[in-house]
C-alpha cells in the first residue's frame, strides 16, 4: 500500500510558483476542497473525481498548492511511497 510522504507527515516539498516565482504553500490534498464533508469520505471514491486516472491515483496525490504573493492557486502531484 502506499502513501503520500507529504499527506503523513514525512517530507515538506516546496514549488515556486510558475506565475511569479514566488514560494508557494501547501493547503493539503485538492480533494478536500470539493464539498464540506470531502475530508470525512471514502478515499476510493474521492480518487475518481480528482483528475488522475486509476493508475496515476495509485503513484501520487493531488497536492493544492497557494502563491499568497500573486494569489494564485495550482495542483501538484506528490509522489507517493
Amino acid at each position: 500500500m502506499s502513501m503520500c510522504p507529504v499527506c503523513n507527515g514525512l517530507t515538506e516539498i516546496s514549488h515556486s510558483c510558475p506565475n511569479c516565482a514566488a514560494s508557494m504553500e501547501d493547503c493539503g490534498k485538492t480533494v478536500d476542497y470539493l464539498g464540506p464533508y470531502s475530508a470525512y469520505m471514502d478515499q476510493q471514491l474521492l480518487e475518481k473525481v480528482d483528475s488522475l486516472s486509476h493508475e496515476e491515483s495509485n503513484r501520487y496525490c493531488l497536492h493544492l498548492y497557494h502563491c499568497p504573493a500573486c494569489e494564485r492557486d495550482f495542483s501538484v502531484k506528490i509522489q507517493q511511497i
